[in-house]
């Protein structure tokens, strides 16, 4: 289901990532979960929430990078 503001977001997004990737994610998962009503656009049999966290995660991940060594997200 869509996220409000970023306080909904999983426990784990929210511990883990900065304010700034949280919208990001956030705005990702909203989108994706609009396009992914359609089961015909998903892959296999992944779930409209499952893909929806897929493309969050993959917009996150092009303005972020988590450092090796302490674990923490990092702009890139």
């Amino acid at each position: 289901m869509p996220y409000a503001s970023a306080a909904e977001l999983p426990e784990g997004v929210r511990a883990n990532l900065p304010l700034h990737a949280q919208d990001i994610y956030k705005e990702a998962f909203n989108n994706a979960w609009k396009e992914y009503a359609d089961a015909s656009k998903r892959r296999g049999s992944e779930s409209r929430d499952e893909a929806s966290h897929r493309v969050a995660w993959t917009a996150v991940e092009k303005m972020y990078i988590k450092n090796g060594a302490t674990g923490k997200w990092e702009k890139k």
